[in-house]
């Protein structure tokens, strides 16, 4: 082979590595050659979109269900010949550096996320043309992150007030002649990534049974293609709290940490959102666990100095219980 090599690399913004509306994409294609060749084009491409595809059982036959959408499709040509065809663009022998630059549009657009029936890329594409036979091509995705600081609240204030609020739900179950209570409280509905928060549990176990709190983090992907729908759930266990023996009551309080990597809440797609919930649950042997769901909303959260000194310890606000 006459190119040895072909590679397409981007320019870093900021810290994070990640790009937003409105950002200059800048960067450059690398080809190597081993002699001089001649070449029909040469283009790269900066290229934004959402897709989702999934298969259902529709008595025998199978469905596929698929819907995309495009956020930007932008062009730059580095070489072309002046008639189309006739491969008069040269390239020298060894290494050759291509300068390019994009703006991103100015306009609401989803993060880069990649879920279980869909995803949401942006990808800058390199294609190197000698001949109708000979075309070679590389790629690179780029992290994108939205403008939006509430991508998950669709314009409702009442949304964004709640984040910090204290929520709030109780569960009264039966088992027998026993009544078992179990309040939770967390300290807010929002969360930036790897954030903590505590949780409070109060149980109030008039059962002739021991129960025991255990804690999950629910997901919750949406995908919508033709008018269909379709859902992927997860649970995250975070782990368990203090056992309730029979005819006591107990406050539990559990720390929950949010993840650093756990993509953050969004609804600014049409075709799929992310959801999360606080779940807690009362395990007990021989019956079935009565469970409580919160609203969780996670935010982006701020990216890490380069030098930073781990903390000892997490302080939040005591809950009532």
């Amino acid at each position: 082979m006459t190119v040895k090599h072909l590679s397409v690399e981007y320019d870093k913004v900021n810290e994070r590595g990640t790009f937003s509306p409105g950002d200059t994409l800048s960067g450059k294609v690398t080809v190597v050659t081993s002699k001089e060749i001649k070449v029909q084009s040469l283009v790269v491409k900066a290229k934004g979109k959402a897709k989702v595809s999934w298969c259902e059982q529709e008595g025998q036959a199978t469905v596929i269900h698929s819907n995309k959408k495009k956020y930007f499709n932008f062009e730059h040509i580095i070489l072309q010949d002046k008639k189309k065809g006739d491969g008069s663009e040269i390239i020298s022998p060894g290494r050759n550096v291509y300068p390019f630059n994009f703006v991103i549009p100015d306009t609401d657009m989803p993060s880069s996320y990649k879920g279980r029936w869909g995803t949401i890329t942006y990808s800058l594409r390199a294609q190197l043309t000698q001949s109708v036979w000979l075309v070679q091509k590389t790629k690179t995705e780029f992290p994108f992150l939205t403008k939006s600081e509430f991508p998950f609240a669709s314009k409702s204030e009442m949304i964004i007030i709640g984040l910090k609020e204290q929520q709030h739900a109780t569960r009264i179950t039966f088992y027998g002649s026993g009544r078992i209570t179990m309040n939770v409280t967390s300290e807010k509905m929002g969360l930036k990534q790897g954030e903590a928060m505590g949780i409070s549990v109060e149980v109030i176990n008039g059962s002739a049974r021991t129960v025991t709190p255990k804690f999950y983090l629910c997901e919750k992907q949406t995908f919508v293609a033709q008018s269909k729908r379709m859902v992927h759930t997860n649970d995250i266990f975070c782990g368990t709290g203090d056992s309730v023996p029979a005819e006591t009551s107990r406050t539990v309080t559990k720390i929950l940490s949010i993840p650093p990597q756990l993509p953050p809440t969004f609804f600014n797609c049409c075709m799929m959102k992310l959801e999360y919930r606080l779940k807690v649950t009362l395990a007990a042997p021989l019956i079935r666990d009565p469970e409580i769901k919160l609203p969780l909303v996670i935010l982006l959260g701020s990216p890490k100095p380069l030098q930073q000194k781990p903390k000892r310890s997490i302080w939040f606000r005591k809950l009532p219980g």
